[in-house]
């Protein structure tokens, strides 16, 4: 069965927008001018006077000419080695580029230039043929769930770190504004509910920022269900839809009136107890924008429970959403029924901004570089054209910082032992070039299937002007797929691991490639199936040992993201899962 495949979706990303801190420096000048010359003394005669001061100014001078020379010998020195270092820099970048360091004589670094294109043609008889080693998902990881004994808190209620720890009367009301994408959104909001119990406020339900890249209006409502998120924090935090009326007048009725506090990223508790809280309690509110990376990883594990609970019990993706999601999961279960309902999901990030954004080369030619120059000139102006910056296609891919391509993928996970019944659900925006770069993926799994080809257009048509709703649906599918593929990293990926984590018992299933490892067989045209096999079989093996991978965290020294590795502070509020839908609590 061969699924025609269409690629309708707006586009979105899930690049993680940056969030910066504040920094001061600080410099302390001294003098280290020579002293001057000594005083003469009361009864010496004029000349003997006169003498000393030539004698001084002698050796003044003489002090000044050597240490002039020794300067200049030092500069002249180290400009020639300076120079030297250059040239090899130089020298190495022209060795790089591939074609020219054929003319010098020199065999271009492994992995620099896109070939997996050929490769592919080389081998595609061998793995059409190939169905020896396949295998079943239900089989496909050893480890298949991991224990982790970990002492739970009775309640995070009435505990707050700082001052009034047991006060019963709130500090003030909090305010944030998320932004950035569906995932860097849903950090901002888990962050705000730490936050707010650590200053013992009251949440207003998180503003969302306009994104000029997402270009998503959507507020919180549209993607999660309110009602849920307040009534699953009852007891725990009070959180409210808006500020109320005494302070809105003070405001003239609109928040951004309200001025903003800029915190530092990362921002550590003491920070918020000793800058924030005294600010909160003065002013009775507190708006803080952005909101994104704010809060450190490393709070007092009471608060660090607060965000468990917000991550994986207060946000439930709102009715329209969760009803289509329940859908897609459920028809894609029926069309992976060979495989007893299991399928693979890949988040698979090869849109034309990122291709252009990661300044990688494929098998484009002259017309793929024109066209990716247009690209990032419209979407960045003049920020890859700047002087200090270097652009060398060939060194990102042996750096493994290139997306992979559907081929690429494809050829992975076939060599991992995934045959062509296996059943693929592709999350993604727009596909560069869809036509061209779907059609291996589609010859190696032709059960492949989108949002858009398992929704009707009707069901689809009110979530295709919104990024992040889109992206709310295939975040559902990958979610409770067998297996999850990630290919470029970010916050999607990022958010599932830790939720397929906490789903699975501890173990994320998911195959995060080795890409500067691909990137060097995909280069080989001496490679054989049977040898890249062996290699995609270790690199699966590797993903299964690290999916029950847990942070050693002593006390709360913690710096991994609690949302990639939930456990073991999440295991307080983890009820045994399976694989069955259970969409009820998402």
């Amino acid at each position: 069965m061969v699924t025609n495949v269409t690629m309708k979706a707006k586009h979105y990303t899930n690049a993680a927008a940056a969030g910066g801190g504040y920094t001061s420096e600080s410099s302390n000048s001294g003098s280290n001018s020579p002293s001057p010359p000594p005083s003469p003394r009361r009864h010496a005669s004029s000349v003997s006077h006169c003498r000393r001061r030539l004698r001084t100014k002698t050796n003044s001078f003489s002090r000044r000419d050597n240490l002039a020379v020794t300067v200049s010998f030092l500069f002249r020195r180290n400009f020639r080695y300076l120079a030297v270092l250059c040239l090899l820099y130089v020298s190495g970048l022209i060795m790089c580029v591939g074609p020219l360091s054929g003319l010098l004589g020199h065999t271009p670094i492994p992995g620099l230039v896109y070939r997996s294109h050929e490769i592919f043609e080389k081998l595609w008889d061998d793995i059409q043929s190939d169905n020896s080693s396949a295998i079943e998902l239900s089989s496909v990881w050893k480890y298949k769930r991991l224990k982790v004994q970990k002492p739970c808190l009775n309640s995070t209620a009435g505990k707050h770190f700082g001052a009034e720890k047991e006060s019963p009367v709130p500090s003030g009301y909090l305010i944030v504004e998320a932004n950035g994408g569906l995932n860097q959104q849903r950090s901002a909001i888990c962050n705000a509910v730490a936050v707010a119990g650590l200053l013992n406020a009251i949440l207003v339900i998180p503003r969302f920022e306009f994104n000029s890249v997402w270009k998503d209006p959507s507020e919180f409502g549209d993607i999660y269900d309110e009602d849920h998120f307040i009534a699953t924090l009852e007891g725990y935090l009070k959180v409210v839809r808006e500020l109320p009326d005494v302070l809105m007048e003070k405001y003239d009725y609109n928040i951004t009136n309200i001025p903003n506090f800029r915190v530092q990223a990362w921002a550590p508790a003491s920070y918020y107890m000793g800058e924030v809280y005294p600010a909160m309690r003065e002013q009775g509110v507190i708006r803080i924008g952005p909101f994104a990376n704010r809060l450190a990883m490393n709070v007092p594990p009471h608060i660090q429970s607060l965000r468990c609970l917000a991550n994986y019990k207060a946000l439930r993706f709102s009715d329209p959403i969760s009803t289509l999601a329940e859908k897609l999961v459920k028809r894609m279960i029926t069309k992976s029924s060979l495989a007893g309902g299991k399928y693979v999901s890949v988040h698979l990030r090869f849109e034309e901004d990122m291709v252009a954004f990661s300044c990688c080369l494929y098998d484009g030619g002259e017309a793929e570089k024109a066209e990716m120059d247009i690209s990032r000139e419209k979407w960045w102006k003049g920020k890859f054209k700047r002087k200090d910056r270097v652009i060398i296609p060939g060194l990102n891919r042996i750096n493994g910082k290139c997306p992979l391509t559907p081929l690429e993928v494809g050829m992975m996970l076939r060599g991992m032992g995934f045959d062509n019944s296996t059943s693929i659900y592709l999350a993604s925006g727009k596909i560069y070039r869809a036509e061209r770069h779907l059609a291996p993926l589609l010859k190696m799994f032709p059960l492949l299937y989108t949002k858009e080809s398992l929704a009707k257009p009707e069901e689809l048509a009110p979530f295709q002007a919104y990024s992040s709703r889109l992206a709310a649906l295939d975040y559902t599918v990958c979610l409770y797929s067998e297996v999850f593929v990630t290919t470029q990293g970010g916050n999607f990926p990022h958010f599932l691991m830790g939720h397929r984590r906490f789903l699975f018992d501890g173990h994320s299933k998911t195959i995060n490639p080795d890409k500067r490892k691909l990137v060097l067989l995909l280069q080989d045209m001496n490679v054989s199936w049977v040898n890249f096999k062996d290699e995609m079989e270790i690199m699966l093996s590797e993903n299964d040992r690290k999916g029950i991978m847990v942070p050693r965290i002593r006390k709360i020294n913690r710096k991994t993201s609690i949302y990639t590795y939930p456990l073991p502070e999440c295991r307080c509020i983890q009820q045994s899962q399976n694989t069955t839908l259970k969409l009820t609590y998402l």
